[in-house]
């Protein structure tokens, strides 16, 4: 299987960046389903990852065994070169995760709110005051900081989550579904920020989403999981060549290479096939 290789955006690899994420033969089960089959994947400092696949595929299941919140059945995942399950403490320092539904108390005002999380990573109050600051003023939130998240508009709200998870100056940033419900502004806004943490402040960058627009346009490698199985992984261009789609869209290659994996998985084994035919 082949790896995303850290790309800038002029598509050259960097193959000496440091290897923030990397998940070797990771499996969950649920009971007897499988839910994530042996997935291969490596991200580094100033890379952003597209990572995605069908409703279902595993993509979630991935990424909340990425932040430790769901423990593998097996395989390994090491952050920033410490193994995930030996040293979860550890790793989670590393680590800034943005689910798909996240949740914010709307009765803190965006400042409190930050102290509150800031507290939870065990940050000094000048430390939370100074990162704090930084970030707002960085997402253009300083002069709503004193107010209730209550009043905040769902944009808004997505930075202020952008804010208390970059607090503790993480090195691995994990996005689900970050584009949802935002406006034409806030969503090119989210992009350039994106663009922004990987190229100045080197963050590794994950991001699940079903935004193909916002793949072409940010990210600098992608891989496809379809059925809990990663079936392709590489640079963009990379896997364009690979599958003989040059020229493409990423929707045309996305549904190529998961229509070819679905047809693959529902075959039959050769010999299955010959067993039959010599019955």
């Amino acid at each position: 299987m082949t790896e995303p290789i850290a790309q800038g955006r002029d598509g050259s690899g960097d193959a000496s960046r440091e290897r923030i994420l990397h998940l070797e033969g990771v499996h969950k089960t649920f009971g007897t389903f499988n839910a994530v089959r042996g997935v291969d994947l490596t991200v580094h400092a100033g890379e952003i990852c597209g990572f995605l696949g069908p409703n279902g595929a595993g993509k979630t299941t991935t990424l909340r065994i990425i932040a430790g919140l769901l423990q593998p059945t097996a395989g390994r995942v090491e952050v920033c070169g410490a193994d995930a399950q030996r040293h979860p403490l550890e790793t989670k320092k590393h680590i800034a995760f943005i689910g798909d539904r996240p949740h914010l108390y709307e009765k803190l005002t965006g400042a409190e709110f930050l102290r509150f999380v800031g507290g939870l990573w065990g940050m000094t109050p000048q430390a939370i005051a100074k990162s704090g600051a930084a970030w707002l003023a960085r997402f253009d939130l300083t002069s709503w900081a004193g107010e209730p998240v209550e009043s905040y508009s769902h944009g808004m709200r997505q930075r202020l989550l952008l804010c208390s998870a970059l607090l503790h100056r993480p090195r691995l940033l994990i996005l689900d579904e970050p584009m949802v419900g935002l406006d034409p502004r806030g969503a090119a806004h989210l992009k350039e920020v994106m663009r922004e943490l990987a190229d100045k402040e080197h963050l590794a960058i994950l991001i699940s989403t079903h935004t193909l627009d916002l793949v072409e346009q940010v990210c600098d490698a992608i891989a496809i999981i379809d059925r809990g199985k990663l079936v392709t992984s590489g640079a963009l261009d990379d896997v364009r060549r690979r599958h003989r789609a040059e020229g493409q869209r990423l929707e045309e290659l996305f549904l190529q290479i998961t229509d070819r994996a679905t047809r693959e998985e529902d075959s039959p084994p050769p010999d299955n096939q010959d067993n039959e035919n010599h019955a």
